[in-house]
C-alpha cells in the first residue's frame, strides 16, 4: 500500500505553467488525462534550485483504468477511514480531495498493517469513551497513529435486574434515587457493591457491568469510575488503558497515543 504521509507530496496537473518542472517537495503527481486520473511517480531535481525542479525520473504507477476519484471532499487525516473507503471503490487507487481543498490517495489499500485496539463500553446513557473516541476518528487527531478501533459496547438494559445504577440512563429503579429492601439483583460495578454494602449490608446479588469485565482482547481502552484504576497496564490478564468514567476528550486522547507507543515498544 502506498498512502502519503503529508498531503505536500501530491500534486495535481491538469496543464503545464511551468513546463516539465514540479513543486519541489512532489513524489505523486496525479494527473487529468482527459479520460479519467493516472498516478504518477516523480524524482525532482534535489541539486535544482527554487520552487519548481525539473523532474529527473517519472513512471505511472496508476492509469486511468486503475484509478478512481472519490465524489465527495474527506477529511484526509482520517486516514483509517480513507483506507476503508477505498477498499470498497475495488479500485487499485483511489483520490481523494480534503475539505480544504488538499489531494491525496490510496494505492493497493490493505488495513492489515493498522494496530486494533478494542474499545470497552456501557449504555445508556452514552457511551462516552466509545462516542469520544469516534468524535476524535473523524478529525483525523488518530491519522498519523495507524490504528484502528474495535468497539464493544455492552446494553446494559438487556442485563435481567431489579436495580440499575442511576436515573441518568432512564431507569425506574436506581441506587442513586431509591432505597433498597435487600435481595435485589443489582446491576452496578465496584463502587455500586460498595454503595450499597455501606448503605444496607450484603444481601445482594451482583451483576457486575463494570466495561473492564468485559475486556477480552488486547490491546484495549475502557473506562471506570475507580480512579486507582486509570493508567496503562494488565487487567484481567489483557494489557491496555484505562480512562476515568468522566475523562475529557483531551485526556483520552492522550491514553491513546501513550497506549500505541507503549504497545509498539514492547
Amino acid at each position: 500500500m502506498i498512502f502519503p504521509e503529508q498531503c505536500k507530496q501530491v500534486g495535481y496537473a491538469s496543464t503545464k505553467p511551468c513546463g516539465e518542472k514540479v513543486y519541489f517537495l512532489s513524489r505523486y503527481i496525479v494527473r487529468d488525462t482527459g479520460e479519467g486520473y493516472e498516478l504518477l511517480e516523480v524524482t525532482p531535481d534535489s541539486a535544482g534550485s527554487g520552487m519548481m525542479r525539473a523532474i529527473i525520473a517519472s513512471r505511472v504507477i496508476a492509469t486511468s483504468r486503475e484509478t478512481y476519484r472519490y465524489p465527495e471532499k474527506v477529511q484526509i487525516h482520517d486516514r483509517t477511514r480513507l483506507i476503508w473507503l477505498a477498499l470498497n471503490t475495488g479500485y487499485r487507487c483511489t483520490i481523494f480531495t480534503g475539505l480544504d481543498e488538499h489531494m491525496t490517495f490510496v494505492l493497493e489499500p490493505d488495513m492489515s498493517g493498522l494496530l486494533k485496539i478494542h474499545v470497552y463500553d456501557v449504555t445508556p446513557p452514552r457511551p462516552s469513551l466509545s462516542a469520544c473516541i469516534r468524535d476524535l476518528e473523524y478529525t483525523g487527531l488518530f491519522g498519523d497513529l495507524s490504528v484502528t478501533f474495535c468497539h464493544h459496547t455492552r446494553d446494559i438494559t438487556q442485563v435481567q435486574a431489579d436495580v440499575f445504577p442511576c436515573r441518568a440512563a432512564g431507569y425506574i429503579r436506581t441506587l442513586d434515587a431509591d432505597t433498597m429492601q435487600g435481595g435485589e439483583r443489582i446491576a452496578a460495578c465496584l463502587t455500586g457493591s460498595q454503595f450499597f454494602t455501606e448503605c444496607y449490608g450484603k444481601d445482594f446479588e451482583l451483576e457486575n457491568i463494570c466495561p473492564l469485565e468485559s475486556v477480552r482482547e488486547d490491546p484495549f481502552i475502557a473506562r471506570c469510575c475507580r480512579s486507582e484504576r486509570v493508567g496503562i497496564g494488565v487487567h484481567k490478564g489483557k494489557w491496555g488503558a484505562v480512562v476515568h468514567w468522566g475523562a475529557s476528550p483531551a485526556q483520552i486522547a492522550r491514553a491513546v497515543n501513550e497506549l500505541v507507543v507503549q504497545w509498539r515498544a514492547k
